[in-house]
């Protein structure tokens, strides 16, 4: 049997914010993105005639190429790359399709620069509990998966941010100038990346009032925080290290992720039937 060479918008939608997601390359031409400047969930955008120039980082990953409507540009890009033995497939429909479909999409405005290789750098404050921690999950999981984070003392988040280039959150005292990812009135600072990066869906909005509720202990907004808040302080305990914490707390993330899209799945389905 052929290999496949499209995948539609519902089945990356189910993979999109989960460890198996493929990496997602936007080649929309400049025009398109002005028309439109917002990305698929954790999609960075690559001139469509230098797609060759990320086969190298690209071996052994399973891709998906989009363009403005899934023709020319993403399928002649998945072709290129398959030659270099990449697994890539186009988007049917493309970024038009998506879109179409109400899907979520990141406003290009809301992303912090990146670095010439194209990632992301963060800094927040040392030793995270469940803010610190959730919030990288859902940058790598929706925004960018190869997001770099900085772990430094509190009352140096945002020299550090200036001096390095990195984007401050949950940082105390938050900035006079309101640029900062940080809490607003009883909401976390994963609230506001939620809100802000277009990812307001039923699943991460249930996730995130598990994390308000664990992270400002108020264990009436969600059965589940109490348990978040146990595992997390848990977690610090266990790490020294902070980026060993993150990296052993994604799971829990994930998988919190997934009961949550599975719930919201199971009541729209109850829904549809009555």
């Amino acid at each position: 049997m052929a290999a496949p060479i499209d995948i539609s918008a519902p089945q990356l939608c189910r993979l999109i914010g989960t460890p198996d997601c493929p990496i997602v390359v936007d080649v929309r031409i400049d025009e398109d993105v002005q028309a439109d400047p917002r990305l698929l969930p954790g999609a960075f955008r690559q001139p469509h005639h230098r797609i060759e120039d990320l086969a190298p980082r690209l071996q052994g990953r399973r891709v998906v190429v989009i363009c403005h409507r899934g023709a020319k540009l993403s399928q002649g890009a998945a072709a290129l790359l398959r030659l270099w033995g990449v697994a890539a497939v186009a988007l049917d429909g493309g970024h038009l399709g998506w879109s179409d479909a109400g899907l979520p999409l990141v406003p290009l405005a809301a992303l912090p620069p990146r670095d010439a290789e194209g990632r992301t750098l963060w800094v927040t404050r040392r030793r995270p509990k469940v803010d610190r921690i959730a919030c990288p999950w859902l940058i790598r999981r929706f925004v960018d998966r190869r997001a770099r984070f900085l772990f430094v003392a509190p009352e140096e988040v945002h020299a550090v941010a200036e001096r390095f280039g990195a984007t401050p959150f949950d940082a105390m005292p938050v900035s006079t100038e309101g640029g900062d990812w940080s809490h607003r009135g009883e909401f976390c600072t994963f609230d506001a990346m939620v809100e802000r990066f277009g990812l307001d869906t039923p699943p991460l909005r249930q996730l995130a009032t598990i994390v308000r509720g664990a992270d400002t202990r108020r264990p009436d907004l969600a059965a589940e925080s109490s348990g978040l808040l146990a595992l997390s302080l848990g977690l610090s305990e266990l790490f020294t290290e902070d980026l060993a914490q993150l990296d052993a707390a994604m799971v829990v993330y994930d998988a919190l992720y997934h009961w949550a899209r599975e719930t919201a799945q199971a009541g729209s389905d109850k829904r549809a039937v009555a």
